[in-house]
């Protein structure tokens, strides 16, 4: 079989900047070098862009909100823009799916398999252009006043996406922005910008209007000044927790609006009359996703001490799993995506040894994989609630087994954290599920499950972030609503574009 990696993917312009519509040459001569998560060798270089390329960036984004045709056009007419952004996916699928999987070490049939959904995301918000109400006549039940309730636009959009998924991450931000009528400044990661810079030609190919996507790889810095920017009326950010308080922080400032999806310590609750099994299986199949290096993996499995020996052992046997390079169609896990991201994973489990918890599997490199950032699926037991490990997000296949009394214990260690993201429930009665789904303070729970499929709202409450991405709740976060008052001559409601009915 032929080496995949033979096959670069051809990124038409990586010494360049997609700014107002043109690939155009940066300030400096500064680039990112990024790196094959597998092999751990260099396999692309991107331009990075400086402060003068992010002013360039954000005053075409601002130019093309105040002055050109894209926040008055009808939601109808930009939701061809979005179909036409769905089809250049699909026709990039590959090239995209590659990417993902070099950049990051998530397996490729994994990658593959995801990114025709993500090209669906678009066409499902291009159909939100003929269900969400956009205008909706209102009367006020004190006055009686009518009213036209608007939902316009918010602005330029500052989007920041992280290393592990960028593609989602972008999708979930820049169709709801576009559908609304936002222009966008996507600020990409240095470690896995080549999804941009994809979208970026795709982009240019159906002729998004100039300064709509401007696309831009830079560092901490450039993106506080996005932050900063007077000009940015709304900050979309997906990332760790310390760098959302920060945003939130300097976004308050000018009170810019912001959707921020941060970290996550999720609690898998294992009730009594769960399917040992079958949980241990869906929780150790879910560990392999990303190498565990998403924000909603679920890293606390919290379980009654009656059963909590059986389910541990049916945790290790789930956790054995094939190791190994993301393009070989056996793997079931590859690579962590970069040196640094390990190093951390192996600081914060020997942190959990030293509090007092025990390793039943995993918990080093693999020995057969002398190159790459690869780690073992790991599950610790004996591990307290207040620990540094049942505390911090590890962001690796690390998951720490907790033993509680019963079901009222569960649900308070699942809510004693700092995060609130992502949670779920195993049991075999429904009604059980939902009613422990609704003491447990998270933005998402799944029964039976790691999460919902993509569409739903997904966002977190507590230092889990703010707002929601995802179907109609997600359009809302870059719409700001606006009431202009009709009553007084009589009016013709279609006349004006208003609905004749609701």
């Amino acid at each position: 079989m032929s080496d995949p990696r033979e096959h670069d993917v051809e990124i038409a312009h990586p010494e360049a900047l997609f700014v107002d519509g043109a690939w155009t040459a940066p300030a400096g001569t500064s680039s990112f070098e990024v790196v094959d998560a597998t092999t751990g060798t260099p396999f692309l270089t991107v331009a990075e862009a400086g402060p003068a390329d992010l002013d360039r960036a954000v005053a075409a984004a601002r130019r093309a909100f105040d002055a050109g045709p894209w926040p008055l056009l009808e939601p109808a007419e930009r939701a061809e823009h979005l179909r036409a952004l769905a089809a250049g996916v699909r026709a990039r699928a590959d090239d995209l799916a590659r990417l993902w999987t070099r950049q990051t070490g998530v397996v490729h049939a994994m990658a593959a398999a995801l990114v025709p959904a993500l090209a669906a995301d678009y066409d499902v918000h291009a159909d939100l252009a003929a269900t969400f109400a956009f205008r909706t006549p209102v009367t006020s039940a004190l006055s009686g006043v009518r009213a036209c309730l608007v939902r316009e636009p918010v602005g330029v959009v500052g989007a920041i996406v992280p290393w592990n998924a960028p593609l989602p991450l972008i999708t979930s931000k820049l169709a709801p922005a576009l559908l609304a009528g936002c222009t966008v400044v996507l600020k990409a990661s240095p470690e896995a910008p080549g999804e941009a810079y994809v979208l970026a030609e795709i982009a240019e190919s159906i002729g998004l209007p100039p300064g709509v996507l401007n696309v831009v790889a830079a560092d901490r810095e450039v993106s506080e000044r996005l932050v900063r920017d007077p000009r940015v009326d709304k900050i979309a950010f997906t990332g760790s927790t310390a760098a959302g308080r920060r945003i939130a922080a300097l976004a308050g400032e000018r009170m810019a609006r912001t959707t921020l999806e941060l970290g996550g310590k999720s609690a898998a609750l294992i009730l009594d009359d769960a399917d040992l099994a079958t949980a241990a299986q869906t929780l150790a199949g879910a560990q392999c996703f990303l190498s565990g290096q998403i924000c909603g993996a679920m890293t606390r499995l919290v379980v009654t001490r009656a059963r909590h020996d059986e389910f541990v052992d049916a945790l290790v046997a789930a956790a054995q799993v094939r190791l190994g390079d993301p393009f070989d169609p056996g793997t079931q896990m590859g690579p962590l995506a970069t040196a640094r991201q390990r190093e951390r994973v192996e600081t914060l489990v020997a942190a959990g040894v030293a509090e007092g918890a025990d390793v039943v599997v995993g918990g080093r490199r693999p020995s057969h994989l002398d190159r790459g950032w690869f780690y073992e699926p790991t599950v610790l037991r004996s591990v307290d609630n207040g620990s540094t490990i049942a505390r911090t997000e590890v962001f690796g296949p690390v998951q720490c087994v907790i033993a509680v009394r019963d079901e009222d214990e569960a649900i308070a260690v699942a809510n004693d954290s700092e995060y609130g993201l992502n949670a779920a429930v195993f049991t075999d009665d429904p009604a059980k599920a939902l009613a422990a789904a609704r003491r447990i303070r998270s933005g998402t729970v799944g029964f039976n499950g790691v999460r919902g499929g993509r569409g739903l709202p997904f966002g977190g409450v507590k230092m889990s972030g703010i707002g929601r991405e995802g179907g109609p709740e997600g359009l809302a976060g870059y719409l700001e609503p606006k009431t202009v008052v009709l009553d007084g001559a009589p009016f013709d409601a279609a006349a004006i574009g208003l609905p004749t009915t609701g």
